[in-house]
């Protein structure tokens, strides 16, 4: 995954339609090995309209069928629920607030809350963190599920509210540099 690492995880992300992919895909996720999604990401994005909200809060049971007859996503009927839900509840929250965008940045840790150095020790130690399981517990209020707190870490290392590329990783100070310039929605 060279490709994903260098050129996409841990880059600030501010679309509405990404950052809803995103949740929705880590999701899928679950239990399973990132590789598996990221190979199919783009029969993801077409099975469910390339992630549009609009659209997928409005899919109906025969959606579902459709979806789990797919051997291109994962054909997990909790997961595909829990994706139109999340539409749903994302919806909800875009029309409340203005963007999803600006109500899940609003959740971005303090920088004392992040780690000053970022090893294998910290990675093999850290599978949540303070933020995630407050962002966890926000979703689950407003309803949506599969945001568990380990989810919502992996949420926000792949969408840049926490840069955690290892501290000597090329791409580290990369996407500091872009942190420190990103605009902030909301």
């Amino acid at each position: 995954m060279p490709d994903y690492h260098d050129h996409e995880w841990g880059r600030p992300v501010v679309d509405d339609r990404r950052l809803f992919e995103k949740i929705c895909l880590e999701g899928f996720q679950a239990g399973m090995a990132w590789i598996t999604i990221l190979r199919k990401r783009e029969a993801f994005r077409e099975a469910f309209d390339d992630f549009d909200m609009e659209r997928v809060a409005r899919y109906s049971e025969r959606d579902v069928e459709r979806l789990m007859t797919n051997a291109d996503i994962v054909r997990n009927r909790a997961k595909i629920v829990s994706a139109i839900n999340n539409a749903q509840r994302a919806r909800e929250l875009a029309d409340e607030t203005g963007s999803l965008a600006g109500w899940l940045w609003s959740h971005e840790p303090p920088p004392q809350d992040r780690p000053a150095v970022v090893d294998r020790h910290y990675w093999d130690n850290n599978p949540t963190s303070k933020a995630s399981k407050e962002l966890s517990r926000a979703l689950k209020r407003r309803g949506w599920t599969f945001v568990g707190p380990t989810t919502m870490h992996a949420f926000m290392q792949a969408v840049g509210m926490v840069n955690e590329h290892m501290s000597g990783c090329v791409c580290h100070g990369q996407i500091e540099a872009a942190r420190t310039y990103f605009r902030r929605p909301g």
